[in-house]
């Protein structure tokens, strides 16, 4: 659980790269920036962990000596509402994340659940429950303990609503939700207006799943373009005309006296994610 409000990038910084910095370095080009959380980018990973268990377990002593929280994105090919051969490879790339992600000793492991397709949203639900809770005590039977975290997503046409993954959550122990703020603000056509539309999704979260869930809570955020379809394209925090609007959520997470771990998605990740810091902590002090 995180003892105060984290901030990091999902996935390595352009500016990182183009320093050469290897795996290794990250934790400590973070913690020199003054952040202190990442998300492993596993998104392009297949049915089997694309990183060496060493490495892994290198990756997580360099997190834990720089006091940086990991969490895992799994891979992008995932999708727990298509055919069996779909949810066969589904089962495989995610539970290869999920062994990196107790190589590392990073949670949660962030994952897309999937599409609609032919299901209507009550169909894909219960469909969708049956196929997790079974692979969830599969990692169990594993020794894999790191929690799964279903994402919200920002298309119409992909499962995962507030409302759904609440669900999925409370039906399936060892899942927590991600609150990816800008898929909600997109998929909802714009719903972060004032504080209160952000209020309304940690009280929903507490009444639902409890407190516990609330306090360390892990989160996506940027800002978003998004069409009647839901999401088109993230944008910067300094760029006019999108939402949602961080200082909301800075308001809210002091009122809640939370500590949730927010990984920017901005096109520039760690500048972003160092904004959000520095808005949240001159907020607190004042």
């Amino acid at each position: 659980m995180a003892d105060r409000p984290r901030f990091g990038p999902a996935g390595i910084p352009p500016s990182f790269r183009e320093m050469k910095a290897s795996l290794l370095d990250v934790p400590r080009l973070l913690r020199e920036e003054g952040l202190d959380a990442f998300e492993y980018q596993a998104v392009r990973w297949g049915e089997k962990p694309q990183i060496k268990q060493k490495d892994a377990e290198a990756f997580g002593i360099k997190a834990k000596e720089n006091d940086v929280i990991l969490s895992i994105h799994a891979s992008y090919f995932i999708n727990f509402c298509g055919n069996k051969d779909i949810v066969r490879a589904s089962r495989n790339r995610l539970i290869a994340c999920a062994l990196a992600s107790n190589w590392m000793r990073a949670s949660p492991v962030v994952f897309h659940v999937g599409y609609y397709g032919g299901r209507s949203p009550r169909e894909t639900l219960e469909h969708c429950k049956n196929e997790l809770k079974s692979l969830v005590e599969e990692l169990k039977s594993m020794g894999i303990n790191s929690s799964l975290g279903p994402e919200t997503m920002g298309k119409l046409s992909q499962f995962g609503s507030l409302e759904e993954i609440i669900s999925l959550c409370e039906h399936i122990e060892g899942l927590k939700p991600v609150i990816d703020w800008a898929h909600l603000h997109a998929r909802d056509v714009g719903k972060f207006k004032t504080i209160e539309d952000y209020r309304e999704v940690l009280i929903t979260i507490e009444n639902r799943l409890g407190s516990e869930y609330l306090k360390d809570l892990h989160c996506h955020f940027t800002k978003i373009e998004f069409t009647n379809k839901g999401e088109r394209q993230h944008h910067t925090l300094d760029e006019e005309g999108y939402g949602p609007n961080f200082e909301l959520l800075a308001e809210v997470i002091i009122e809640f006296k939370i500590a949730p771990i927010i990984i920017s998605e901005s096109p520039v990740l760690d500048v972003d994610a160092i904004k959000m810091k520095n808005i949240l902590m001159k907020k607190m002090k004042f």
